[in-house]
Parts: structure tokens; C-alpha cells; sequence
């Protein structure tokens, strides 16, 4: 498996503070079947991590991981907050995409609420031909009130992410109802872990994909899986379908 979405990088955010967290990480995810991770800081008011810096930083890991015989490849990426000056951010080239080509971008709301300029900011991206993939709306206070918002963002051609926890009950039965109709609905597209340490935020991809494979069937796990590979490659997404929840 490939996840998307993994704060794996010692010491630059909230996630993993030692190699030695990132090891045990790294063992954890061998475990779960993922092979591949995106390495995704926080790059945010809280945490600058800007590309100039994320990606020696994950040569690095990737260096002690080759050093200790750990099966995994890391890529370079962020989880970006979203700001009413992301596009200039991305126009000074201190943002880092999901893939080489600089079309897919993890962005993250605030937790209380979906920002008065989000539709504004991913509408301009969406001009630049960038992609938004909005990450965890299933933990967004304005998304959990009103679930629908998404299809703004998805009819102008954005994709969300789902957080693998989220699934399984991790967060509390309300989230995990709330994402099992986002998932039943197609709004959102693909999961990935959104793993920090392990005694705080585990991987749990491996019981997501048990999960959506229970409650919707082989083929659908086998999409959201083929749209983060395909999101990594750079390639263009296969269509998908999404509706209105009632």
C-alpha cells in the first residue's frame, strides 16, 4: 500500500520528534503493508517547513531506512494550511505537490471552520491547474455540520482525503458515521493514514481498507487505492462518481 499522507519526519512538526520515532514508524507501516509513504509536515502558522528544507530532510530518512535494511520509499511532500496567500506561496516555489509534476497539493482547513476564502484560494489554484486534495474532512467542524459543502469544492474539481482512523472508530462513532457516508457517497476519494507517533496517531490503513472492503465491496478499496498511486505518478485521476448526502 501507499500512504498519502504520514508525519513521519523527526523533529519538524507534531508527528514523529526522534528517529528513533520514525523508525518504530517505519517498522509499524512495513507491518501494515505500506511500502510506499508521502512524507507530508505540517506547513502551517504553527510549523514552517518550506521545500527547501523537507526534502534533505527526507533524503535523510530515507538514508538511515536504506542504512537499516526498512523496506520503505518516502517521497517529499506537505500538508499545507490553507491561507488567502497560498497561491503567492506557490508562485515564490515554497510549497511541495504530491507528485513530480506539481499538480496535486494536500491542503488542510482549520479544524473550527471551512475558511470564508477556501472556495476563493482553491478556485485560483484549480485556474493554475493544480489539483487541491482536501485532507481529513471528515474532522472539520464546518464539514461535519454540513456535510454537502464538499461538493462545492469537488464540482470545481478538487479531491478529498479521508484519514484512515477516521473509518474505524478511532476518533468516536460520530466521525466514523459522518465518514462512512462520505465514502458511501463518493465524496470522498482515497485514504491515508495522517500517522504522527505511534501512542498518539497510529497508521490503521490496514483496517480502513478491511473496512471499506466489509461495507463497500473489493472494487471500491481498489479505487481509492489506484487514486493515490495515480496521485504520486502524476497521472490524471479516473472519473468518479459523488452525490449529495440526504
Amino acid at each position: 500500500m501507499l500512504d498519502l499522507h504520514c508525519h513521519i519526519l523527526p523533529g519538524v512538526d507534531d508527528g514523529a520528534q526522534t528517529i528513533d520515532d520514525s523508525i518504530k514508524m517505519a517498522k509499524k507501516a512495513v507491518k501494515q503493508g505500506i511500502t510506499h509513504i508521502l512524507c507530508t509536515p505540517h506547513h502551517n502558522r504553527h510549523y514552517q517547513n518550506p521545500k527547501d528544507e523537507v526534502i534533505p530532510a527526507v533524503e535523510e530518512l530515507q538514508a538511515v531506512f536504506d542504512d537499516k535494511g526498512i523496506p520503505i520509499t518516502l517521497f517529499e511532500g506537505q500538508e499545507v494550511r490553507i491561507h488567502d496567500q497560498l497561491v503567492r506561496e506557490i508562485e515564490e516555489d515554497r510549497i511541495l505537490f504530491a507528485d513530480v509534476y506539481d499538480q496535486y497539493v494536500l491542503i488542510e482547513f482549520p479544524t473550527a471552520e471551512i475558511p470564508h476564502y477556501a472556495e476563493t484560494v482553491l478556485y485560483d489554484l484549480r485556474q493554475m491547474d493544480k489539483i487541491p486534495i482536501i485532507v481529513h474532512p471528515e474532522r472539520n467542524l464546518g464539514f461535519q455540520e454540513e456535510p454537502n459543502q464538499l461538493l462545492n469544492f469537488l464540482n470545481m474539481g478538487c479531491l478529498a482525503q479521508l484519514t484512515a482512523p477516521s473509518i474505524v472508530g478511532i476518533f468516536g462513532k460520530p466521525v466514523q458515521k459522518l465518514s462512512h457516508r462520505l465514502v458511501e457517497n463518493g465524496l470522498v476519494q482515497m485514504v491515508a493514514s495522517d500517522a504522527h507517533r505511534l501512542k498518539q496517531r497510529d497508521f490503521y490503513l490496514k483496517e480502513a481498507s478491511e473496512y471499506i472492503v466489509k461495507h463497500f465491496g473489493e472494487k471500491r478499496w481498489e479505487q481509492m487505492d489506484q487514486m493515490c498511486r495515480d496521485i504520486i505518478n502524476g497521472d490524471p485521476v479516473a472519473p468518479f462518481n459523488y452525490q449529495e448526502l440526504m
